[in-house]
């Protein structure tokens, strides 16, 4: 009787802890839409990735949201060389962002002027380490660009630090050549960010399972630095 009771407390605990993950991974992946949203809408500038995926949308006359979904999943491809494993978090990294961040921009005015603009611009970055911190914390797997930068870094043998640097000057520099918005928003992400997904990945980090029996179940802890 004793064991059985024990048993089932065991995998209540263990659904709460499953649940609090999966509620995490979701909001997080919306939030950053939304971030990502803010930050077009400031007109300031936008994070790396998204100056690229600003500049094919502006050529192709896609939505800057179904462009991230595409992205992604074309960069997800790339991991099958680089032996990477994708999880749950992967797969809705790709999807979640992009349709979170074209609903967003649907119901969203651009923000004329500095006086709006940079309001928006502070909140898209806040934002950003929040959904960053949730996301992660959550262990469903790196997003497909992160994923990209840690299995070039197996590969190659670089630090983390340079194949990051590496790819996201690329990203940057094609998706300014495409039109993308390069400004004083994507000096002030990249200098914020880091702080930002540090502070919150410790503020939401999800408590070690309740038994042993929860490792069966549980992802890699997260590789990536911050997502993609």
């Amino acid at each position: 009787m004793r064991r059985s009771t024990t048993t089932r407390q065991g995998g209540s605990h263990l659904s709460t802890h499953l649940t609090r993950r999966l509620i995490q991974l979701y909001v997080g992946l919306t939030l950053y839409g939304v971030s990502s949203a803010l930050l077009v809408r400031s007109g300031l500038g936008l994070e790396p990735w998204g100056v690229l995926h600003q500049g094919i949308a502006e050529r192709t006359g896609l939505s800057i949201g179904v462009v991230s979904i595409v992205v992604g999943a074309l960069v997800l491809l790339l991991w099958i060389p680089l032996r990477q494993r994708p999880g749950l978090g992967t797969v809705s990294n790709v999807f979640a962002i992009g349709l979170s961040m074209d609903a967003t921009l649907a119901l969203m005015p651009d923000a004329p002027g500095l006086a709006a603009g940079i309001p928006a611009l502070l909140a898209g970055i806040v934002l950003n380490g929040v959904a960053t911190g949730l996301y992660i914390s959550a262990r469903f797997g790196p997003g497909p660009r992160d994923g990209l930068m840690t299995g070039l870094h197996r590969l190659t043998g670089r630090s983390i630090r340079l194949v990051r640097t590496s790819i996201e000057v690329a990203v940057v520099g094609t998706g300014f050549l495409l039109g993308g918005s390069l400004g004083v928003g994507t000096v002030a992400y990249a200098l914020a960010i880091g702080p930002l997904a540090q502070f919150f990945l410790r503020l939401f980090a999800v408590p070690a399972p309740p038994s042993s029996a929860a490792v069966v179940a549980e992802e890699a802890p997260e590789q990536a630095i911050l997502p993609g």
